[in-house]
């Protein structure tokens, strides 16, 4: 090709040196690599771009400028300390303002010869060199043959059957390998994935996985689903791709027109990574503007297991950033990945996820892990223990392997975790002094922000709005946090006694207070604030609770003050002695919660409203004073809010709890404030709660001298670790009683009696008269979240 007298290639040339002297660089679809990567004469694709701007002179702001359409990546935009800008000198990869800029991990087949197959069923052969891991028809994921079939009107898994592998399930499948079941952990505390590999001689599946989960179990014998079968395409946008032919079979939907349609094929599971170190990190680079969309699934992959967590993790995501300063993505569109949205991994300082959009989602919307090498004396299961002696002592991180400093700020997270419940819309682990501020966070299976572990402290959760969360798992809440930390057992009398012994030892792990502020959080299947085991140096205050309440598990120095929990109370479970937690100023509407509390509730409890509308005088609050022993300031009043059916919870002037100190805190600052992204953004219900109350009794009744009584709600269930609201929770056992003599203990829940499980009370009792013709039989108790095995001798009648 001749321009004005030159051939291309030495115009090219001649361009390209002179681009050594500008400071931009553009990309166009219809551009070409050997271009000089001018506006008039643009590349064509990233990496060619990339090439150009490190020989652009640093005399301002770099920018890449790209322009709008659809860029199909062979292989992801890796970017090292080369590509490196300068706090003077920046570096912007710039979507054109007005236009969709995509960069697609999938790749599009065109000219598909669609043929028929069976029924409404078409197939097409793909190139042979295809892989297919998530099918898109015109931008729009469709579904990987399942059984049971997509139903949109099914929360858990959007359908599910406890008959996936059943024998007549199974006889039907000719060649079930490659396929995949999908289950519940048995106490919804997240999801497990298995591969199925073959049958065996007698027909049963055989299959690989279940390591998704850090809390090993069986997986939910009804919460399961199978996809990837070929015999289970037989619904509308269901597909199904054969690598040993390929060919893709599909499903269309009535009206679709696969002749004119935009056929896409998932492949890449990242799309841009920022690969440095500490020592060499990549500083000073933007991206703006863009849609990342169409990765690969990674489920299969999500299996490094965190500090004593109940989740695994896979350390990528459509943008990976590792060794990274001064960093960010900004005002993108993160739309139906296969995994993680962002993931920041290991060393990172200053990295920023800003004004973006996640919809969609495999599996988490931010994610910001560390490295274990930081970690001082690390454990990685929930069962492991420390000796005291060989503990690391020194508080704090041992390197600087973590990210720190960095900020999620202005993003609207919605819909993740489609694949993997064990999933965040912003999970923090192994991290310093992390912001999360003005998100909105919602449709979410999970918690909306987890914080996994105590590791190190110093983040603050400010502005955000999140509800409608932990809608297919269970135990927890829209915020969600750990602490099991170096020092830290299942066991409270062992932990009392070790912090008695090593006052601060707590703090060794978590050096720097969390602050959750100015928040609203609503969760209808859990608590809206969740501290969990041991989690340890919180300041939680000026948030509105509109469902689950705030709950307080066993951990130290935890300041709750100036909140109102809206339909509910405050959860006080299983404390540790002289914790020095603070419950201060706060409203709530009905009594505490409290389960396996000691005497003395920490350092303060007191001045408190128990809200009572319409009420017109005030009285002490003698509902809470009979369970904290403390509240003598408490009080019960109406708290005279502005207007709680519209969300305003503004209390008037001449409020009594005004006068307990309480102060008023904005109504109308929560959530993304950006004007494109608050008006594509939701807000939560501000009516009755939608928790499921227990239908178990509650009914004390005596069982061979001892007293015991159901696990009844989510509560006590959580209390005690349980996977469901099964079992019988022991109150007293006589000292000379032969279950006494065995070991059974006060706080114990009985699981089984002589290998027959035990549901309820009253299975228990129906087995009294069997017990006393045996000389001798076990009785399996759960005891400080594990199983243990009492032998009962002798004949004792109730």
């Amino acid at each position: 090709m001749a321009i004005k007298g030159f051939h291309f290639a030495a115009f090219a040339l001649l361009l390209f040196s002179r681009l050594a002297m500008a400071a931009d660089v553009y990309v166009a679809p219809d551009g070409r690599d050997d271009a000089p990567g001018t506006k008039q004469l643009p590349l064509r694709t990233l990496s060619a771009a990339q090439r150009a701007i490190r020989t652009a002179v640093e005399n301002g702001p770099r920018t890449v400028h790209i322009a709008g359409g659809t860029y199909y990546l062979a292989e992801p935009l890796v970017l090292t300390s080369a590509d490196s800008g300068t706090e003077q000198s920046p570096i912007i990869w710039k979507g054109d303002e007005g236009q969709e800029v995509v960069l697609s991990g999938s790749k599009r087949f065109e000219s598909l010869q669609w043929k028929p197959y069976k029924g409404e069923i078409v197939q097409a052969e793909l190139p042979a060199d295809a892989e297919v891991d998530a099918l898109f028809v015109n931008g729009e994921q469709q579904v990987l043959s399942r059984y049971p079939n997509f139903d949109p009107n099914v929360t858990i898994y959007n359908g599910y059957s406890p008959q996936v592998l059943s024998r007549e399930r199974v006889a039907r499948w000719s060649d079930p390998a490659g396929g995949f079941m999908h289950a519940m952990h048995p106490g919804q505390w997240g999801g497990f994935h298995y591969r199925l590999v073959g049958k065996d001689d007698q027909g049963q599946i055989k299959m690989e996985g279940g390591w998704q989960g850090n809390r090993p179990a069986q997986p939910h014998a009804t919460f399961r689903y199978v996809n990837n079968i070929f015999e289970e395409l037989d619904a509308p946008h269901e597909w199904f791709f054969q690598p040993r032919t390929h060919v893709l079979y599909f499903y269309p939907p009535a009206g679709m027109d696969l002749a004119k349609a935009r056929v896409e094929g998932a492949r890449l599971r990242h799309l841009i990574e920022f690969r440095g170190s500490e020592g060499t990190p990549v500083k000073w680079v933007t991206f703006r503007g863009l849609t990342l969309r169409h990765t690969a699934p990674t489920f299969m992959e999500t299996r490094e297991p965190l500090l004593r967590g109940d989740w695994t993790v896979y350390r990528g995501g459509a943008v990976v950033f590792a060794g990274a300063e001064d960093c960010a993505i900004e005002n993108s569109f993160l739309d139906q990945l296969g995994g993680n949205g962002v993931f920041l991994d290991g060393y990172n300082r200053r990295v920023a996820v800003r004004g973006c959009r996640i919809d969609g989602n495999g599996a988490s919307g931010v994610l910001m892990v560390g490295r274990p090498d930081a970690v001082r004396s690390p454990l990685f299961r929930y069962e492991q223990r420390q000796v005291f002696e060989q503990m690391d002592h020194t508080p704090g991180p041992k390197s600087h392997n973590y990210p720190a400093d960095c900020l999620v700020e202005e993003c609207l997270i919605t819909r993740i975790g489609r694949i993997e419940k064990q999933a965040a819309g912003v999970g923090i682990d192994i991290a310093s002094r992390i912001t999360v501020r003005h998100c909105s966070i919602y449709d979410v299976p999970r918690a909306g922000i987890n914080i996994g572990d105590g590791c190190f402290g110093g983040h603050i959760i400010e502005h955000c709005d999140i509800f409608d969360t932990v809608k297919e798992t269970g135990d927890h809440g829209s915020f969600n946090s750990w602490g099991r930390d170096r020092y830290w057992l299942p066991n409270r009398g062992e932990v009392d006694k070790l912090v008695a012994a090593h006052p601060g030892i707590h703090l060794w792990d978590a050096v720097e207070p969390v602050i959750l502020r100015n928040n609203r959080w609503r969760c209808d299947h859990g608590w809206d604030i969740d501290l969990d085991d041991g989690t340890s140096n919180f300041h939680i205050y000026n948030n509105l609770c509109l469902a689950g309440g705030i709950k307080n598990r066993e951990g130290y120095g935890r300041v709750v003050e100036n909140n109102i929990m809206a339909g509910n109370t405050f959860h006080p479970h299983v404390w540790f002695n002289d914790s020095g937690d603070i419950f201060r100023r706060n409203i709530v509407f009905t009594a505490y919660k409290p389960i396996g509390m000691p005497k003395t509730w920490g350092k303060e409890i007191d001045f408190n409203l128990l809200h009572d509308p319409g009420r017109r005088d005030s009285a002490p609050a003698t509902a809470l004073q009979s369970t904290s022993n403390q509240d003598s300031h408490s009080i019960t009043a109406d708290a005279q809010f502005v207007d709680p059916a519209k969300g305003d919870f503004t209390v008037r002037d001449g409020s009594s709890a005004l006068a307990l100190g309480f102060k008023n805190f904005s109504m109308t600052d929560f959530g993304v404030t950006r004007p494109a992204l608050k008006s594509l953004a939701r807000t939560p219900s501000f009516g009755p709660t939608g928790q499921e109350r227990s239908r178990r009794s509650a009914a004390v009744v005596t069982w061979l001298g001892a007293t015991v009584r159901n696990i009844v709600g989510n509560g006590e269930v959580s209390a005690h670790g349980l996977n469901g609201e099964a079992g019988v929770l022991v109150l007293q056992v006589p000292s000379d009683s032969a279950l006494a003599k065995a070991g059974l203990k006060k706080d114990d829940v009985i699981l089984s009696v002589d290998g027959q499980k035990v549901g309820d009370a009253g299975q228990l009792s129906k087995l009294s008269g069997m017990l006393t013709k045996k000389p001798r039989y076990d009785v399996l108790v759960w005891r400080n979240q594990s199983e243990t095995t009492l032998t009962v001798s002798g004949n004792e009648k109730e």
